[in-house]
């Protein structure tokens, strides 16, 4: 109430010094009180002085707290991120170290992999000289036969023409004897 009844001093010194201003001519400010509505601007900045602080300040207060709350929100938010990115860098982590690991053990599957893919051709190779020899010693055994058959058959048409044409008695005796102890008896 005090600062009001300031006021109204203050506005009424100001209001004189105007009046006196006016009178001289030309602009001027109405001292009159009742005239003005000084009382009534002083009744509304009064109630709104007592009233509207109570108002203002629960407002600022419940603002406030909303803040704060919201601050803390923030606050929580940003330390459960952490958390989770420490988390998440921990598991980033693993997983190269596992994505490494799977990379040497399919090296060192891929070499022994390699390895026995050589060791398999070195034993087919061996397998195929030796089915290539077998072929060819069969070949040569078959061109060795085919070479004694047909000598056996040159010999035979040979001794056949030579029994056309006679054979001797004392050559035919010596085939015959000779023929015998091949056979197994003797005379």
């Amino acid at each position: 109430m005090g600062t009001f009844l300031l006021l109204m001093a203050q506005a009424s010194a100001v209001g004189g010094e105007l009046a006196e201003g006016a009178a001289e001519g030309g602009f001027g400010f109405n001292t009159n009180v009742l005239e003005t509505n000084l009382i009534n601007l002083a009744i509304i900045i009064t109630v709104l002085f007592v009233f509207g602080r109570k108002v203002l300040g629960t407002t600022l207060k419940t603002r406030r707290e909303n803040i704060e709350s919201a601050i803390k929100n923030a606050e929580q938010r940003a330390a459960d991120a952490a958390k989770q990115l420490k988390e998440a860098q921990q598991k980033l982590e693993q997983a190269q170290a596992e994505a490494e690991r799977i990379k040497a053990a399919a090296q060192e599957n891929a070499q022994a992999a390699s390895k026995a893919i050589l060791d398999q051709a070195a034993v087919d190779i061996e397998r195929l000289k030796a089915a290539g020899a077998a072929d060819l010693n069969a070949d040569l055994d078959k061109a060795i036969a085919g070479l004694r058959q047909r000598v056996v058959t040159l010999a035979l048409q040979k001794v056949e023409a030579e029994l056309q044409g006679g054979i001797s008695g004392d050559a035919q005796k010596t085939l015959i004897d000779r023929s015998i102890a091949q056979l197994g008896g003797g005379v």
